[in-house]
């Protein structure tokens, strides 16, 4: 859960539980919300991104764990289905294909201090790049995260100390053409 001090960047000294405090653990600095507004768009896309779901499993009360569980995944490391575990390893990245709301999601993480090149996992018979990078934390704000319904490619290589979140739609193949997003 992100409160709404931490989506602003405020930081407070001691406690944080603010329960019947009237004193500068409970009172919110406005001036923080243009200070940091890059971190609250950034968040405010994360939730907009939420909301355009399908509520299928919310009907049928469906966890993140139970819905990541029904859906096909994969473990890679800088190459397809070779993740490095070892103790040494800074960068891991994992794939995921939730068949109910035709989404295929590809998330990197690089904690090494240097970029790296990362496969990308092939999304059917369709020829190209059908991966469209959604979150990208090694790029500056506005384009660190975009709206979901933008289609940006995605890039293999990552910066260093970066995350980036890629997803990929079924596409028609009678017509060739890409699916609105979900």
């Amino acid at each position: 859960m992100i409160s709404w001090a931490t989506k602003c960047g405020a930081r407070r000294p001691g406690t944080t539980n603010a329960y019947c405090q009237d004193n500068e653990i409970s009172w919110f600095d406005w001036t923080l919300v243009e200070k940091h507004a890059d971190v609250h768009r950034f968040v405010t896309l994360l939730n907009a991104r939420r909301l355009l779901r399908d509520e299928e499993h919310e009907r049928r009360r469906m966890s993140l764990n139970q819905l990541l569980r029904e859906a096909k995944t994969a473990w890679h490391g800088v190459k397809l289905n070779q993740p490095d575990w070892s103790p040494s390893s800074r960068s891991v990245a994992f794939t995921a294909e939730i068949r109910k709301e035709k989404l295929r999601f590809h998330l990197i993480l690089n904690a090494y201090w240097e970029s790296l090149d990362f496969e990308l996992p092939p999304v059917g018979k369709v020829g190209g790049n059908p991966w469209r990078r959604w979150i990208d934390t090694a790029l500056e704000s506005p384009n660190d995260i975009v709206e979901w319904q933008v289609r940006l490619d995605c890039r293999e290589r990552l910066s260093g100390r970066a995350a980036l979140g890629s997803r990929a739609f079924r596409w028609n193949r009678m017509n060739g053409k890409e699916p609105t997003p979900p």
